[in-house]
């Protein structure tokens, strides 16, 4: 378990990473990616279908960052990729385009990391996926994140990740995506 001290004295406030039952806590979850994602009902209920789904894979498994009283305040989930997978067959001519398509096998996914706003510029971002990736058997990680310079993508630069393939279009996506790639361990500086 990390524990990251709150802001001033609210005990409430600190934040503890560990083990997520992410299919009995998924509700928690999309409401948490919601806000710093943007999305609406009906993306939530979409989304909630699919997360279910993946945790049925093989080697899949969550982290959240709950405080000290119980509440969800970050999540990610990965696992192992599998070149059958929906994802991976979108991703796949993009990548093969940039001759990287070999980061589709013997990879560690992190399919959605998403921390509440509010706890936000904290490291709890940072921990999540260092800590997930940190399990993985894989030598390298992969993952998309929206294409522009964010937050996100600077905490992705900052811990390995490098550009694979950018202006990746998901159908019913709106906005274009980048994939990125790091070998593991992470950097944890």
């Amino acid at each position: 378990m990390l524990r990251f001290p709150g802001h001033g004295h609210r005990q409430s406030d600190d934040v503890v990473i560990g083990p997520l039952d992410l299919a009995a806590r998924v509700d928690e979850a999309l409401a948490v990616q919601a806000l710093a994602f943007g999305l609406g009902a009906d993306e939530i209920a979409v989304r909630r279908q699919i997360v279910l789904r993946h945790l049925t894979c093989p080697g899949a498994h969550a982290l959240g960052a709950t405080t000290t009283d119980g509440r969800l305040v970050g999540f990610v989930y990965g696992m192992p990729n599998d070149r059958a997978h929906w994802w991976s067959t979108v991703v796949e001519p993009y990548l093969r385009a940039q001759g990287h398509d070999r980061w589709l096998d013997d990879s560690f996914v992190i399919t959605e990391l998403h921390v509440h706003p509010r706890f936000q510029n904290r490291g709890v971002g940072r921990a999540l996926i260092t800590a997930i990736t940190d399990t993985a058997s894989e030598p390298r990680s992969i993952l998309s994140a929206i294409d522009i310079d964010s937050p996100a993508r600077g905490l992705y630069r900052s811990l390995g990740y490098e550009d694979l393939a950018r202006q990746v279009l998901f159908p019913s996506a709106p906005k274009p995506y980048a994939v990125m790639g790091a070998p593991l361990p992470l950097r944890h500086a």
